[in-house]
């Protein structure tokens, strides 16, 4: 499929934009709330609270790689539409569960319909985008995600200290639905007819990112950690007022989105990739040995600003080294791998802050981040320069 608009702010992309933006914001509201609500309401161990937060990961695993192949062989929007529909009405689970069994149950099936939907609307936002402006509109693409994921968190702990868990589940369930009118308003044509791919391995992951995939799911495991275990840690070290942890974040990340993409469409995409896991290295060190809240806010805006860089350079790994007809295999692959490291984050960190503290956690995620980096130095860049193809 050549390029549907060469201009990069068409409508369809800026309907993307809004839509996934919408679907990460309801979703991520639950993030730092529902570890709260299981701590302090139901008095659960915060050892079984990333084992919660973990369950929604599990089900974007049994989904992901299907998606993948779903995506790339039938129609895209409908396809979005469905899954997009269905994640939204899962909110009313909530309402239900009052158990940690239950509410397991409702976020792995809603981490089943996130998965589908992300897989999909990723894949309609790399076929809008112009192929010589990749870098930088996943780059404005990505910071839809991480704006939500730094934003939303930030709108629940107010929301949930003024009128508790309830009007969590409303504003989500709300906010998820206004996404899906969102997606109604995407003009996509029609793809053109092309073989039905054949039921192999490689249309479930794409074999030649798998090095990306290790790299990037390392780096995402001290992002599950920030981004579920962040307000608590602020209580623990007395911060006073912890959610700003995440306006920091996403200032940081606004910041990056505007220089990153542009480098990585000027061939820098190795520099940027390299730079960004230094720095995230740097960043969780300190915020683990420095526990004051100064500390605590500036190095919100580092990590902000290291995710930030990562993204856009970390998704053209993935997607360059696909055709046009492995794009949905590609995606796949690319979330799987950040599904897998903020997973492996959630759950590790709160069995980690069980034994010691969260401090030490987060001291594990700097660990991470220089293994991924050991990675990408010694493998990733040599394979992706023997794979990318070129549009």
């Amino acid at each position: 499929m050549k390029d549907i608009n060469r201009a990069l702010w068409n409508r369809n992309f800026i309907q993307c934009c809004i839509s996934y933006f919408l679907m990460n914001f309801a979703f991520y509201m639950l993030m730092p709330t529902i570890p709260v609500y299981l701590v302090e309401e139901l008095g659960i161990d915060t050892s079984k609270v990333g084992l919660v937060l973990s369950s929604y990961t599990i089900g974007l695993l049994c989904v992901r790689p299907f998606s993948g192949y779903l995506v790339d062989c039938v129609s895209r929007k409908p396809l979005y539409l469905f899954a997009f529909t269905l994640f939204a009405f899962m909110f009313t689970g909530y309402f239900f569960a009052v158990t940690v069994l239950t509410i397991m149950l409702v976020r792995f099936l809603q981490g089943g319909f996130m998965g589908l939907t992300s897989v999909s609307g990723n894949t309609i936002a790399i076929d809008v985008i112009p192929s010589k402006r990749r870098g930088e509109g996943m780059g404005f693409y990505g910071l839809t995600i991480n704006l939500a994921m730094s934003l939303a968190p930030l709108v629940a702990v107010a929301l949930y200290a003024r009128n508790g868990f309830t009007s969590i589940i409303w504003a989500g369930l709300i906010i998820a639905l206004v996404g899906v009118l969102s997606v109604c308003l995407i003009r996509y044509p029609k793809r053109e007819k092309l073989p039905k791919p054949s039921f192999s391995l490689d249309r479930f992951i794409l074999i030649q990112a798998l090095p990306s995939a290790l790299s990037y799911m390392l780096v995402a495991i001290p992002y599950g950690m920030i981004i579920s275990f962040a307000v608590l840690y602020g209580k623990e070290i007395n911060v006073s007022n912890p959610g700003y942890f995440f306006i920091c974040m996403a200032v940081g990340v606004g910041t990056a989105r505007l220089i990153s993409g542009r480098l990585v469409d000027h061939g820098k995409i190795h520099t940027v990739s390299v730079c960004s896991l230094i720095s995230l290295t740097l960043s969780f060190a300190v915020f683990a040995l420095f526990r004051t809240e100064s500390v605590f806010f500036i190095s919100a805006l580092a990590i902000g600003i290291g995710f930030g860089v990562s993204v856009p350079a970390f998704q053209c790994l993935f997607v360059n080294v696909a055709s046009h007809s492995q794009r949905g295999t590609a995606t796949s692959t690319y979330l799987t791998s950040f599904d897998l490291g903020m997973g492996a984050g959630m759950l590790s960190a709160g069995f980690i802050a069980s034994r010691f503290d969260l401090a030490t956690a987060f001291l594990v995620g700097a660990g991470c981040c220089v293994l991924s980096l050991c990675v990408y130095l010694y493998w990733v860049r040599f394979s992706y320069e023997k794979n990318k193809k070129m549009d």
